[in-house]
């Protein structure tokens, strides 16, 4: 079986099923730039003033653990 490949300039979007609060989003997700870069999505659905549901997000860097330090 061949692992999926994200096109550059694509992006997905997955319901995120371990949420637990209203902090965290509701859809996680990367993007891949043009020059291959991979960063991650994250939405939340919000609704306006005259009741338009529309999504609301953030961009970043993924996450990395910072390496242990040695004493």
């Amino acid at each position: 079986m061949s692992e999926f490949v994200q096109k550059p300039g694509s992006w997905n979007l997955f319901r995120n099923g371990k949420r637990q609060n209203d902090k965290q989003p509701e859809y996680r997700g990367t993007i891949t730039l043009e020059d291959g870069t991979k960063l991650e999505l994250s939405a939340w659905v919000k609704e306006s003033k005259n009741g338009e549901k529309f999504f609301s997000g953030t961009v970043r860097e993924p996450y990395r653990k910072p390496e242990e330090t040695l004493p």
